[in-house]
């Protein structure tokens, strides 16, 4: 199963992800913050205050994204 372990804030909406399979990939999760809850995330501020769980990240809010989903999306480092 795929996790993501590393996360460094780039900019904007901009962060490389580490994967589990070693791979790090530079996604964009503005496309990404559609809807009631993720729309909360477009505020900057809001935006950066994430955690990175056993298996993701995750917004102050409960907004998590499937580690598949953000590896399909980056493009490589």
């Amino acid at each position: 199963m795929l996790r993501v372990v590393d996360v460094d804030y780039l900019h904007d909406y901009t962060m490389e992800l580490e994967f589990s399979n070693g791979e790090r990939r530079i996604v964009d999760f503005r496309p990404l913050l559609v809807g009631k809850l993720r729309e909360q995330l477009l505020e900057h501020d809001k935006f950066v205050q994430f955690a990175l769980t056993d298996w993701t990240l995750e917004w102050f809010n409960g907004v998590d994204f499937a580690p598949e989903r953000l590896y399909e999306l980056g493009k490589a480092a």
